[in-house]
């Protein structure tokens, strides 16, 4: 019996397929430019330096008209939110993150809450994933000085009220740390940074890039020490990192085709418009969470806003085993587990296995709706 045909739906931890010219684009900088940014003159490392400063004045136009040169790139986004928590607290510090939060801000906290270094607070989330910003408020002390909060949960979609909080930050004069892991690429900013002072994200969820490249913008005057020290190619007679931003967060080799990748999914989104593209993958969602909701046994929590997800869970089958068997069935791939959030799951009353988790990217369609929830009345 031949294998069904693969339906990815699990754009939320990694967008796929990708568009045609951002692979093009990887490949024509891995192939014929081949060299290092920043670091000579010759033409070809010229030109990944022209590579990466593309993508820096791309991600800044996309992150609502900031600085591309407070734009760092780092490996990854957990890299990126590890910089800016590391790298702007002190001894002393209290925190407030949030349950919504990913395991990429609890866990760095965490570590340093442990070692004595801070004092944080964790604010619940409702039955849906949505932070009040009013417990963020309620939370904070004279020590308070970043709060940390998740854009949109990954588990429910659901999209914080980052104004709010952002003023609520401001009024206090505290710092906001914005993690746009699932809205940058699917929500546009129209504030710059979103109204937070640092944002964090990265380019191979909804922004449609590659893996290998995270971003960390910081609002000027905002200036965390570098988490990782080495050579950059600039300033190299001194054995103290560069203090300009963004090169003294920018230590060793740039990924250069995944920069020219990055740089081209950004231009693919803005030629279709981040709104549209985000509000027919939202539409998807919201067809498949209303759709699972008519099927006997499942329970359904899906935000219907923010990112396009749809957690849901089946009575009387483990998460992991519903993954595994849409796939067998319909060729269906969907992530089953915590999602790297386990607070959030405490909200929702869905530990210990968590939940089955679909996300719709720019390339999914009805039929992938109608083959998964065909494949959960089977299972259900």
């Amino acid at each position: 019996m031949p294998a069904a045909p693969r339906r990815y739906l699990d754009n939320a931890a990694t967008s796929w397929p990708k568009p045609p010219a951002v692979l093009e684009a990887w490949m024509d900088a891995a192939a014929r430019v081949g060299a290092t940014a920043g670091r000579a003159a010759y033409r070809e490392a010229v030109e990944a330096e022209s590579i990466r400063g593309r993508a820096r004045a791309a991600c800044g136009r996309i992150l609502g008209g900031v600085a591309p040169a407070r734009v760092a790139f780092t490996a990854g986004c957990t890299i990126a939110l590890n910089t800016a928590i590391g790298g702007l607290l002190r001894p002393g510090d209290h925190v407030i993150a949030t349950a919504a939060d990913h395991n990429a801000v609890l866990r760095p906290l965490h570590a340093l809450e442990r070692r004595g270094v801070i004092a944080l607070s964790i604010v619940p989330c409702d039955g849906g994933g949505r932070v009040d910003p009013q417990a963020i408020a309620a939370a904070w002390r004279p020590a308070t000085r970043l709060v940390c909060c998740t854009h949109a949960s990954n588990v429910t979609g659901a999209l914080q009220d980052a104004a709010a909080i952002s003023g609520i930050a401001r009024d206090r004069g505290g710092l906001f740390l914005l993690d746009a892991s699932q809205t940058l690429g699917q929500v546009p900013f129209t504030v710059p940074g979103g109204g937070a002072d640092i944002v964090a994200a990265p380019a191979h969820k909804w922004l449609l890039g590659t893996a290998g490249v995270g971003i960390l913008w910081c609002r000027q005057g905002v200036e965390p020490e570098p988490f990782v020290i080495g050579g950059t190619g600039s300033a190299s007679d001194a054995l103290a990192m560069p203090e300009s931003y963004p090169a003294r967060l920018e230590a060793g080799t740039a990924d250069v085709p995944a920069l020219a990748a990055l740089g081209a999914a950004i231009g693919w989104l803005e030629d279709r418009a981040i709104a549209a593209v985000g509000g027919v993958c939202l539409e998807l969602a919201r067809r498949c969470a209303a759709e699972l909701a008519t099927v006997p046994g499942v329970r359904v929590i899906a935000a219907g806003d923010g990112a396009p997800i749809v957690s849901f869970t089946v009575a009387d089958h483990d998460p992991a085993e519903v993954a595994a068997a849409a796939e067998a069935i319909a060729g269906v791939q969907v992530r089953s587990g915590i999602h790297c959030a386990a607070r959030v799951h405490d909200w929702l009353g869905t530990l210990p296995g968590g939940t089955v988790r679909a996300s719709f990217g720019p390339f999914n369609t009805a039929a992938d709706v109608e083959a998964l929830v065909a494949a959960v009345r089977a299972i259900a």
